[in-house]
Parts: C-alpha cells; structure tokens; sequence
C-alpha cells in the first residue's frame, strides 16, 4: 500500500536550492557575514562601500533580494535588513 504525500509520518521534501544570481548571492552573503561579525545587519552604504558600486545599484539590489523573498526589512528604517534564508541556502563570500 502507497502513502499518500499528505501522510505525516512521511519526511518533508527538501525546499529547492533559492533561485538567485551570482551576484545577488554575493549579496546575501556579504549581509550574512556582516551581521554575524557586527551583530547588527549592514546599511547599505556598508554594502556601497564592499561592492564599490553606486548607491543607487545597492537600493536597487536590496528592493530585488526582498522582492524575490530572500530578506525582510523596514523601509525607512537603518540596518533592518534580515535574512529569510538558512546559511546552507547562501553561497560563500568571495
């Protein structure tokens, strides 16, 4: 006799690897670094500074990562910025 999926005495399925590109990994790794050295998650001018890129590419990046469901944050408000994945699902800093 087959289980059916619903069973709950069955393993829960794996989530499927985050869909994310190289870079926005490297984004996600750096808040994750950051926070876990600092206590405290980065502000994007931390980010600006590390990236060495325009102000206006990490707003963008951070609108992307929450939009897509990688990070939660508080608009308007500084270092809000939380990590929805697990640091299995983030690729390591390079």
């Amino acid at each position: 006799m087959k289980q059916q999926p619903s069973d709950p005495a069955l393993p829960p399925e794996p989530s499927p690897r985050p869909a994310y590109t190289p870079t926005q990994g490297q984004y996600l790794a750096f808040i994750y670094y950051y926070t876990k050295l600092n206590r405290q998650p980065p502000a994007e001018s931390d980010m600006h500074l590390y990236f060495r890129t325009s102000s206006a590419a990490v707003h963008q990046m951070v609108v992307t990562l929450e939009r897509k469901g990688f990070i939660e944050r508080v608009p308007g408000q500084s270092r809000s910025i939380r990590l929805l994945l697990t640091r299995q699902e983030i690729p390591d800093l390079a």
